[in-house]
């Protein structure tokens, strides 16, 4: 299984080496590349991105891959840790913000001082208050009205300088043609939400019979069977019900 864990902070700092540059930095972005085009598993590409990004862009201190539906709802996806969660959950709550706005018409987008944002001011006082100081947001795709971006946190105003968004568009560059060869923009949306019913429908039967997350799945993978239903419809159909389809189920 994939290490989940993000260093940040003092110990990402201490166990980093100093940035990379000139042909150390391409070295390491062409074995991001090789790797990246080798994932299979969507939500593991998304944590090999947003780790390359804490690993190779300078003064980012927190980073996630947010995708956005409809133009409305933000979901952070793969977030090294608590604010990049909570800054999505803000813009779909609000309405505003980076990913909402901005990125759809540009490449990136600079928010060097989140509290002297003026384009988003219901978004960035509420930003700012959470703990966010500035950011940079890299457009990774654009489909119809939904977005995919690769978002940077640092953990003060104006830390992020022309190195950082050099590299980070290298990387971003790199993640657009990872998610291109990989499927299409919807297929990606789907495995992620069928990834999600099927994580809620293990829950529910954890904690109802008191099983492991193994036992639950062995569960919903014999429903899916006997009902010749598909495994996501099933997942949905007990995340919605409550209820196990079976064979005698119309």
């Amino acid at each position: 299984m994939k290490d989940m864990t993000f260093r940040t902070g003092e110990a990402r700092a201490a166990a980093a080496p100093e940035p990379a540059v000139g042909g150390d930095l391409a070295g390491q972005l062409s074995d991001l590349a090789r790797e990246l085009q080798q994932e299979e598993d969507t939500e593991a590409l998304l944590v090999d991105i947003v780790h390359a990004a804490l690993d190779l862009i300078p003064h980012v201190a927190d980073a996630s891959v947010s995708l956005v539906m409809g133009r409305r709802t933000v979901q952070s996806r793969a977030a090294s840790g608590d604010l990049p969660r909570k800054v999505d959950a803000l813009q779909s709550a609000t309405g505003q913000g980076p990913c909402i706005d901005a990125a759809y018409e540009e490449r990136i987008v600079r928010v060097p001082n989140m509290g002297r944002e003026q384009r988003w001011p219901d978004f960035a006082r509420a930003a700012y208050d959470a703990g966010a100081r500035s950011m940079l947001a890299f457009q990774l795709f654009v489909e119809g009205d939904n977005l995919g971006a690769l978002n940077l946190y640092g953990d003060d105003v104006d830390v992020f300088d022309q190195e950082s968004e050099q590299v980070g568009l290298l990387v971003a560059a790199h993640a657009a043609v990872a998610f291109s060869d990989a499927q299409e923009i919807s297929q990606l949306n789907h495995a992620l939400d069928t990834r999600d019913l099927i994580g809620q429908a293990k829950g529910i039967l954890m904690e109802r019979f008191k099983i492991s997350s193994q036992q639950a799945f062995q569960i919903l993978t014999r429903a899916s069977s006997e009902s010749n239903i598909k495994l996501r419809d099933v997942a949905d159909h007990l995340a919605r019900s409550g209820e196990i389809l079976t064979r005698h189920r119309g």
